[in-house]
């Protein structure tokens, strides 16, 4: 059974930093990434990295936000740099499978970015 556990959200102010985490089990993943929905919005592309190290980013955080990934514990890291009220919005941790090619989502984690 394919799980993906986050952890990391919470309130921080504007220019501070937060590192979110995603434990994937079940199963080996070829893209890991982190997605984000904000209220009244669609959910968006934030940052992912394949199995072989190939990465993503959203124009919005590239130079703020890193992700990373450790492929023997089927971990992905997002770390979030000089924050903005704009981030605000429930992160998503996302993995594709890397044979069976199905996507599979976590229960999301709240970022707040507010003084």
């Amino acid at each position: 059974q394919v799980q993906l556990v986050e952890s990391g959200g919470g309130l921080v102010q504007p220019g501070g930093s937060l590192r979110l985490s995603c434990v994937a089990s079940g199963t080996i993943f070829g893209v890991m990434g982190w997605y984000r929905q904000a209220p009244g919005k669609q959910r968006e592309l934030v940052a992912t990295k394949s199995h072989t190290g190939t990465t993503n980013y959203a124009d919005s955080v590239k130079g703020r936000f890193t992700i990373s990934r450790d492929n023997v514990k089927n971990t992905v890291y997002l770390q979030m740099n000089s924050l903005r009220p704009e981030d605000t919005a429930v992160y998503y941790c996302n993995a594709v499978q890397l044979f069976e090619g199905l996507n599979s989502w976590g229960q999301g984690t709240q970022v707040t970015v507010s003084s």
